[in-house]
C-alpha cells in the first residue's frame, strides 16, 4: 500500500517538473546580451560555411542520370570509385534496402551514357537487375525555381501571420529572423555532412519553418501576455513546455533515422534534427534575449515589469 501524500508535499509529476525547471533556470538567469550574442555568432559562422561549401544540388534540381541496380550489396564508396575509374566521370553511389531486396543507386551528371555505367557494373554484378532514368537540366531548373518559390512564399506567409497575431514589430521580426537562422544553420550542416539539396530536403526546410513558428509563438505569447509575476517565471513556464516539445520531436526523428532504410528519409530526418537543435538555441536564447531586452526597456517607460 502506497504511503499517503502529506499536505504540502509535491506529487511525483510536480517533483519532476520542479527538477526540470531548476535545471532550466540557468537560461532564465542568463544576461540578455549573452543570449543574443551566442546565436548571432553561430548564424555568422553558418553564413561563412555556406559561402565556402554550399550543399551540392541533387539530380532532381540540376538534372542527371540515375541507375538502379537491384540485388547488389556492396560498399557504395568503393563502387563509386570503381565506376569513376572505368568511365572517367565522377559518380555518387548510395545503397538502399527494402523488405525483400537490396541494391544501389548510381547518380551521374547530365550527358553520361547510362548504358555505359550498366555495362561496367555488369562485369562485377552480372546477375543484378538494372533500370535507369534521366532528369533533363530544364526540368531540374524548373524544380529549383519551384523549390525556391515555395520557401519564399512560406516565409512570407509565416511573416504575415506572425505580424497580424502580435501586431508588434520587434517580436515579429525576431521570430522571422529565428526561422531564417534555423534554415541557414540546417543548410550549412548539410554542406558539412555532404547532404545534397533536393526536393526532399527542401520539404524538410519547409517543415522546419512550421516548427520554428510554434516554439517562438509559445515563448513570445507567454512573455508578452504573461500571467506570472516576473519575466523569469514566465520564461521558465514556456521553456519547460518547449523543452518537452523539442525532446519528444527529436526522439521521434532519431528513431526514424535509426530504422530507416531510405537515404531520402535519412536526409530529411538529419536536416530536421539539426534544424530543431538550432531552433532550440534561436528560440530560447536569441528570441528570449530580445524579448527580455524589449520588456526591460518597456518597464523603464512605465510598462509591466
Amino acid at each position: 500500500m502506497s504511503k499517503p501524500k502529506t499536505k504540502g508535499e509535491p506529487d511525483a509529476w510536480e517533483a519532476v517538473r520542479m527538477k526540470k525547471q531548476k535545471k532550466l533556470s540557468v537560461l532564465a538567469r542568463m544576461d540578455y546580451k549573452k543570449m543574443i550574442t551566442y546565436p548571432l555568432a553561430v548564424f555568422i559562422v553558418a553564413l561563412i560555411l555556406l559561402a565556402v561549401h554550399f550543399p551540392h544540388l541533387g539530380i532532381d534540381l540540376q538534372g542527371g542520370v540515375v541507375i538502379t541496380a537491384y540485388g547488389v550489396d556492396t560498399n557504395p564508396d568503393e563502387l563509386a570509385k570503381y565506376i569513376s575509374d572505368q568511365i572517367g566521370v565522377d559518380v555518387r553511389v548510395e545503397s538502399f534496402s527494402g523488405v525483400d531486396t537490396k541494391g544501389v543507386r548510381v547518380y551521374a551528371p547530365t550527358g553520361t551514357d547510362p548504358l555505359e555505367i550498366i555495362n561496367v557494373m555488369k562485369t562485377k554484378y552480372p546477375d543484378a537487375e538494372y533500370t535507369h532514368s534521366e532528369v533533363q537540366p530544364t526540368f531540374g531548373e524548373i524544380s529549383q525555381q519551384q523549390g525556391i518559390r515555395a520557401l519564399i512564399l512560406a516565409f512570407i506567409g509565416m511573416a504575415v501571420v506572425v505580424f497580424l497575431f502580435f501586431r508588434n514589430l520587434v517580436p515579429s521580426l525576431t521570430i522571422m529572423f529565428s526561422a531564417l537562422s534555423d534554415m541557414v544553420i540546417a543548410v550549412a550542416i548539410m554542406g558539412i555532412f555532404g547532404i545534397q539539396l533536393t526536393t526532399a530536403t527542401i520539404a524538410a526546410l519547409l517543415m522546419l519553418i512550421g516548427y520554428t513558428v510554434d516554439s517562438n509563438i509559445l515563448l513570445t505569447t507567454r512573455l508578452l501576455k504573461r500571467k506570472e509575476d516576473t519575466i523569469e517565471d514566465a520564461y521558465l513556464s514556456a521553456v519547460s513546455t518547449g523543452f518537452t516539445m523539442s525532446t519528444t520531436t527529436l526522439g521521434a526523428l532519431f528513431v526514424l533515422w535509426l530504422i530507416s532504410t531510405s537515404q531520402t528519409i535519412d536526409n530529411i530526418a538529419v536536416v530536421l534534427i539539426f534544424g530543431l537543435l538550432a531552433d532550440f538555441m534561436n528560440t530560447w536564447l536569441l528570441n528570449a534575449g530580445v524579448l527580455k531586452w524589449y520588456l526591460a526597456r518597456g518597464s523603464t517607460r512605465g510598462g509591466k515589469a
